[in-house]
């Protein structure tokens, strides 16, 4: 069954589905009144829904049954990458959206090939929300993570004070042999707590940015034994979180 997240609330329990997602309902989908589909509103709830209606612009949708339950991890997950060639971070957003990532921060990294233009800014950000929307319909999220327009390694300093954890994937603690810290950092997190942890670009983070983000509170930890590459590294720690909250008796 489809799933769409639908802006607004719902009027007598009822959806009025316009845009994108009417196109992908009628053009894509090519589906007809008396299908079903599943409508997700902003703050997660979700519910089985009877197409009443398709009109030139929109489709009409009535609530059959509202679902119970929740497909989200327990804790807020926050991907900040420091900026990656070609489309590497598509696949971050899309593949972390999938395995239960709160929200993503790129940054600009001292080692990022990548210049952010800002002129271009608005059409990539709206891309990987886009993005994001879409893995999180096909996974069955119940909500959308969102996707910040990248900032500075100081902005992304001033910003961390919200999470109650935060830590740096550092592949130089991997090379020591440090690997307590993530386990020990998932044991003390409680649901609804934040954790932000960061991941450096091609090249990994510089010593002075791992210094500065240990001054203000980030802690260095390694990913095992191998070093992973920049799109691999937050994938591992979603699917460790999820093992750790999701799977682990």
């Amino acid at each position: 069954m489809q799933r769409y997240f639908i802006d607004g609330q719902e009027s007598k329990n009822q959806f009025i589905i316009s845009g994108d997602d009417y196109h992908h309902i009628v053009r894509v989908m090519r589906m007809k009144a008396g299908d079903q589909i599943i409508c997700v509103l902003p703050e997660g709830k979700s519910a089985i829904c009877l197409i009443a209606e398709i009109t030139d612009e929109m489709v009409v949708a009535n609530v059959v049954k509202w679902e119970e339950g929740t497909s989200e991890l327990p804790v807020h997950i926050v991907i900040a990458s420091g900026l990656p060639k070609g489309d590497k971070l598509e696949l971050i957003i899309q593949k972390g959206t999938e395995l239960g990532a709160y929200e993503f921060v790129p940054f600009t990294a001292s080692r990022s090939v990548v210049k952010w233009d800002g002129k271009k800014a608005a059409k990539k950000v709206e891309r990987w929300q886009k993005i994001a929307k879409e893995a999180a319909e096909q996974s069955h999220r119940s909500r959308v993570p969102n996707v910040k327009e990248p900032v500075s390694v100081k902005e992304l300093i001033k910003a961390s004070s919200k999470y109650e954890h935060k830590l740096i994937a550092y592949e130089e603690e991997a090379r020591e042999g440090e690997a307590s810290v993530l386990s020990l950092t998932l044991k003390k997190l409680q649901a609804g707590e934040s954790l932000l942890i960061v991941f450096g670009p091609e090249g990994g983070l510089t010593s002075e940015e791992v210094s500065l983000l240990g001054e203000n509170g980030f802690v260095s930890c390694g990913l095992g034994p191998r070093i992973l590459r920049t799109e691999t590294a937050p994938l591992y720690v979603l699917s460790a979180v999820s093992y750790h909250f999701e799977l682990l008796g």
